[in-house]
């Protein structure tokens, strides 16, 4: 027959949560992924996680996995190259190191990634100044300036949200235009230390080896920032899944339904990579939407499967 119960493609805060609540279903379940601890890992510092005041993602992501495999997960840290469906209920997957599995279930978790500016400084000063959200890094530039790059609503959102911590903050927008909401940018305008600067692009980030210090901009000139927050939009990491053309949304993320169960049978996915949750884009949205998805595979296991 199968290989395993359910196979978990991404070792990140999705992925590895669902393992464990398979486990406690009794379901045989591995999990593959080439990076372990998933996106949350490169964080330096998390407070918005229930029950920790402040600690680095690597260490939250460590106890994720060392809970998933105390409960019986087996975690195998290759890439999945491809995946195949072979029957109703029947999937294939091979990995980089050639290994084949098979599974009637699989569950996505494989994730966004951050639109870069790829500019001089960007990755140099990652987590030292430089950030993707505003969300989860925000509180670190409190009563400090910051700046946020981007021209859509995300970009005015997270300005608002900075707004309220930071002590100024500045929006470079590439063209002449916001392409947000008026609503939104009806807020912009009324907060008294938001500055826009339209028609500006960031050609270098600088700073020291204690971060950020400020960047230069294209035509030349500074603008002194502690922090960058870059809000240029994400691209769902779905390129394994083209081949299977699963119904995806306008942005390209996976659609799913109440249960977290694609268009194609037996696939479910859940965290960023889906169109759940509002969109919202957080840890504990991606833990809940995987266990939602493994009680989900745990029913149609029994009643179709078992």
């Amino acid at each position: 027959m199968f290989d395993y119960d359910l196979i978990v493609i991404w070792a990140g805060s999705a992925g590895l949560p669902a393992a464990m609540y398979a486990s406690r279903y009794k379901l045989k379940n591995l999990v593959i992924g080439e990076m372990p601890w998933g996106a949350l890992a490169t964080s330096h510092n998390v407070e918005n996680w229930p029950w920790v005041l402040s600690e680095s993602g690597g260490n939250i992501m460590n106890s994720f996995l060392l809970q998933a495999k105390a409960s019986g997960s087996e975690i195998l840290q290759e890439k999945v190259e491809k995946i195949e469906k072979t029957g109703e209920r029947a999937f294939a997957l091979t990995t980089s190191g050639g290994k084949r599995f098979t599974s009637p279930f699989v569950l996505f978790a494989t994730g966004n990634s951050y639109r870069h500016l790829w500019v001089s400084g960007e990755n140099e000063f990652l987590w030292r100044g430089v950030s993707y959200c505003a969300t989860c890094d925000g509180n670190f530039f409190r009563n400090q300036v910051v700046t946020v790059v981007g021209w859509w609503n995300t970009a005015v959102t997270e300005a608002l949200y900075l707004a309220e911590i930071a002590s100024h903050v500045h929006i470079l927008v590439r063209s002449h235009t916001v392409r947000a909401e008026a609503v939104w940018m009806d807020k912009i305008h009324a907060q008294p230390n938001i500055t826009l600067h339209y028609e500006t692009e960031v050609e270098e980030i600088r700073g020291d080896a204690m971060g950020v210090k400020n960047l230069l901009l294209t035509n030349k000139t500074e603008i002194t920032t502690d922090g960058i927050f870059i809000a240029v939009g994400t691209s769902p990491n779905t390129s394994l899944l083209d081949h299977m053309f699963v119904d995806k949304d306008d942005d390209g993320t996976i659609c799913v339904d109440r249960r977290q169960e694609t268009s194609i049978q037996g696939l479910f996915a859940a965290g960023d990579v889906t169109n759940g949750s509002n969109k919202f884009r957080q840890t504990i949205m991606s833990a809940a939407e995987w266990c939602l998805a493994a009680n989900s595979i745990h029913e149609d296991f029994l009643r179709f499967v078992h």
